[in-house]
């Protein structure tokens, strides 16, 4: 059977379905204009869909090294795990309130971008998010700490203001990088470009 035959046969959305995960997608394109505390390398503000997007480029490259992991799960939590700022925006770390307050305005967000999808497709979504939140597995475990780590690449890649906070990069998020030997090794380079930038 071609895959092209393959596909006709698992076509069974209705319109409405169809609709509905469009409608999601139109919603999520806000992450687009959505604004993080980086900067490119040409020194415009770097929007959060662009960080998920290297933050999955970078999922996959070290995807063989990250152990027993379901890849297609690592990717779908890279995907997801910013979702909910599509309505509220980005809270830079430094300014993040304790006591998981962010979690809870980005899980009700997140809820109301998946009200247009069917009821299996959005438990997925937010049994990913959900997943991601609770760090609880390995794949969640691994995608927190290489969101840090992207991060933190592009604070050392971006064309930032002179009074940007290097000094905090060098502790943020150490509790899920330092989980690996590989991930320890990936933070400690990343980490000396973020000590030449601070020289």
């Amino acid at each position: 059977m071609s895959n092209m035959t393959h596909m006709t046969h698992m076509t069974h959305m209705t319109h409405e379905q169809i609709e509905g995960r469009l409608n999601f997608l139109r919603t999520c394109e806000r992450l687009k204009d959505v604004l993080r505390s980086g900067y490119t390398s040409s020194g415009r503000r770097e929007s959060t869909a662009e960080h998920s997007w290297r933050l999955s480029l970078m999922a996959m490259l070290f995807m063989d090294q990250l152990g027993d992991v379901d890849s297609t799960k690592v990717l779908a939590l890279c995907l997801v795990h910013d979702l909910g700022e599509a309505l509220g925006g980005d809270v830079p770390a430094p300014e993040q309130m304790a006591g998981g307050g962010k979690d809870d305005v980005e899980r009700r967000d997140l809820w109301k971008i998946c009200e247009p999808l069917d009821a299996s497709m959005r438990a997925q979504i937010v049994g990913w998010w959900e997943e991601y939140a609770q760090a609880a597995t390995p794949e969640a475990l691994a995608v927190k700490a290489l969101d840090k780590l992207e991060t933190l690449l592009q604070h050392t890649q971006g064309l930032n203001p002179p009074d940007f906070d290097y000094a905090f990069n060098l502790s943020y998020g150490r509790q899920y990088t330092d989980a690996t030997p590989l991930l320890r090794a990936v933070r400690e380079q990343i980490d000396e470009a973020t000590r030449a930038r601070l020289a």
